[in-house]
């Protein structure tokens, strides 16, 4: 087996064996605490430029399928397994976990102690890290230095390398009830299937369209996607938030779009020491009291000390709508004032639990009570 590195800034070293294809890859190292669904989280856009590990030890038995993928291609920087299944056993799967990545360039790294590598990061917080598989061994201050010099993730504007480059269009499932422009600033393709599967139409947009643009196209409401980054370097975005949100049109915005939102209403955010990524993080609905169990992927928070506030810009009262309960992270907003809310958890659980589908049902309500 060919011998491969993990390093980590601090410069701990962790030796394993190469997994995809030979090289070098560095990232923001995080972990996905999900025993299943590892090819949606490999195909999440949310996942750009980060090193995903598995701390479920065994990795790949299921295989991978075209139906199965959030999109069209794997966008981890590196990815992280204990033990790699030897074989592909399911009547759906199509290829190899192993050949999946090969053909999508990934470099990984198996045979490594996930959870000591697991319980150091939750120890000491996410840090930039790096894989190395490469036939030509570099020395340790080599592998250090590359690390080191890599870009952290806060202040990293991303949303361009995974947004579509063209408008495109989805018809609605059934009778159509409405138009939505979605931003698409890294969106899952079950995202998409949840918002036609309600009769709705579907008109995606790049992330650097303009908010002129999206209104020419006459939209009942708005959706922001999900997407890699830190939301503070997305001023664009923030600013043509503002402008539709002015226009009093219904809005949804999930994970990246709930962080852009209370941006938009004026509200800081911020980068959390060890971030949110498993699909079973419970979440409490603070209006209903009703706990959700719900898939995260963040690394990322809007700063919101109170449960209810009002908006520095004008946009008025601002409820904090969900929390989770593991650390009180603001998990959800929701406008008094004007028809706008957002989660910071993913509601489509691709993969995980189905708790909160009815948030897409909130959406299309306000939608037909707009009309």
């Amino acid at each position: 087996m060919h011998k491969a590195h993990l390093v980590l800034e601090d410069g701990s070293i962790f030796d394993g064996e190469r997994y995809g294809v030979a090289g070098v890859s560095v990232g923001e190292l995080v972990f996905a605490t999900g025993m299943t669904g590892y090819q949606e989280t490999l195909t999440d856009p949310s996942y750009a430029g980060q090193i995903v590990m598995q701390t479920f030890p065994h990795i790949g038995i299921v295989g991978t399928n075209v139906t199965d993928a959030e999109s069209s291609k794997i966008w981890v920087a590196g990815y992280i397994v204990r033990e790699p299944s030897r074989i592909a056993s399911n009547h759906r799967s199509e290829k190899t976990l192993d050949q999946d990545l090969i053909e999508n360039n990934i470099v990984g790294i198996s045979n490594v102690d996930t959870r000591a590598i697991t319980l150091h990061v939750r120890s000491l917080g996410a840090m930039r890290a790096g894989i190395f598989s490469s036939e030509q061994e570099m020395s340790t201050d080599e592998m250090l230095a590359l690390v080191r010099a890599a870009p952290e993730m806060k202040g990293q504007s991303l949303s361009g390398q995974v947004s579509t480059s063209i408008s495109y269009l989805i018809p609605s499932q059934g009778k159509t009830v409405g138009k939505v422009a979605v931003l698409d600033l890294g969106i899952k393709k079950s995202t998409l299937e949840h918002l036609a599967m309600r009769g709705l139409e579907i008109e995606v947009f790049p992330a650097d369209i303009s908010a002129a643009e999206i209104m020419a196209s006459s939209p009942d409401g708005f959706f922001f996607s999900n997407g890699p980054g830190d939301p503070e370097a997305s001023g664009n975005q923030v600013s043509m938030l503002r402008e539709l949100l002015g226009t009093k049109k219904p809005f949804f915005g999930i994970c990246f779009g709930n962080q852009l939102l209370g941006r938009a209403l004026g509200f800081d955010t911020y980068k959390l020491k060890f971030g949110h990524r498993g699909i079973n993080q419970p979440v409490i609905n603070k209006e209903t009291g009703r706990v959700e169990v719900t898939a995260h992927n963040h690394g990322f928070a809007v700063k919101l000390e109170s449960d209810s506030a009002e908006s520095p810009l004008g946009f008025g009262q601002v409820k904090v709508s969900h929390r989770g309960l593991n650390d009180q992270v603001v998990e959800g907003l929701e406008c008094v004032d004007i028809p706008a809310f957002s989660v910071q958890y993913h509601p489509e659980a691709a993969a995980g639990p189905h708790d909160s589908h009815y948030l897409f049902d909130k959406f299309l309500d306000a939608i037909k009570e707009s009309k």
